[in-house]
């Protein structure tokens, strides 16, 4: 098996320490993993506001430079689901469509391709999960609460597989944190108070940390905490997973 290490340009630039988390992850658990240095942006952003048919350059560089491998995995749902929604190629359509059905966001790499039963972790802290919207509505890696249907979480599952970690189970388990791409610099102030009602969820529960399976979701909670002047950090799964 060789895994194409996908690493959104937001993770790279401003939270390369879930990156390197994920790779160390993934290593430790017997994958052969390689990183495609010359991977850019996967066009998200430009699709989101309108602009997909000016994506073709993103599209054909990430063809080119992860149509070699098995899988390809990423920490990232938001990024995961617009690569298998809207990546096409005009000049290689069929590379196109094989990576569109073997690119997975990492926690369901673990489950569902590795089939992880157990985690040589431990992370000694009381611990929010936030189900990031892309992950949960888009690539259904946990249950919908709207939804009369067994209850089921990968990230969730996973986490519960780390020696000491307190877990907690919070009392809107699957709301939106308001930060959805774009939306939150077009809709700011109806961004920030979702932001601020997630957020507030955690609180009640006197987490320590965060986490998510989105450092996008959670980039926009920390802002939310640093100007609240709250000491709870937000954390990427990936760095859960690989502690101890």
């Amino acid at each position: 098996m060789k895994v194409g290490l996908f690493i959104p340009c937001y993770v790279d630039q401003f939270y390369p320490g879930a990156a390197i988390a994920t790779l160390r992850l993934l290593e430790k658990l017997g994958v052969e993993v390689a990183y495609p240095p010359k991977q850019t942006c996967c066009g998200q952003p430009m699709a989101n506001s309108g602009f997909e048919h000016l994506t073709g350059d993103c599209n054909e560089l990430f063809v080119k430079n992860f149509a070699e491998f098995d899988y390809i995995v990423a920490p990232s749902g938001s990024c995961v689901l617009h690569i298998r929604d809207h990546l096409h190629d005009d000049k290689h359509p069929e590379a196109a469509k094989s990576i569109s059905h073997k690119i997975y966001e990492l926690t369901s790499f673990l489950t569902d391709v590795l089939k992880v039963k157990s985690l040589p972790a431990k992370f000694p802290h009381r611990v929010g999960l936030h189900q990031s919207c892309h992950g949960q509505r888009g690539l259904h890696i946990s249950s919908m609460t709207e939804l009369v249907t067994p209850e089921f979480s990968k990230p969730g599952s996973l986490l519960k597989m780390v020696a000491d970690i307190d877990l907690v189970d919070l009392t809107r388990k699957d709301e939106c944190c308001g930060f959805g791409g774009t939306f939150c610099v077009t809709e700011e102030a109806v961004s920030v108070k979702m932001g601020k009602d997630r957020v507030a969820d955690h609180l009640k529960h006197d987490v320590s940390y965060i986490t998510g399976v989105d450092m996008s979701c959670l980039m926009h909670m920390e802002g939310i905490l640093k100007r609240q002047g709250s000491k709870v950090k937000v954390i990427h799964i990936a760095e859960i997973l690989n502690a101890g």
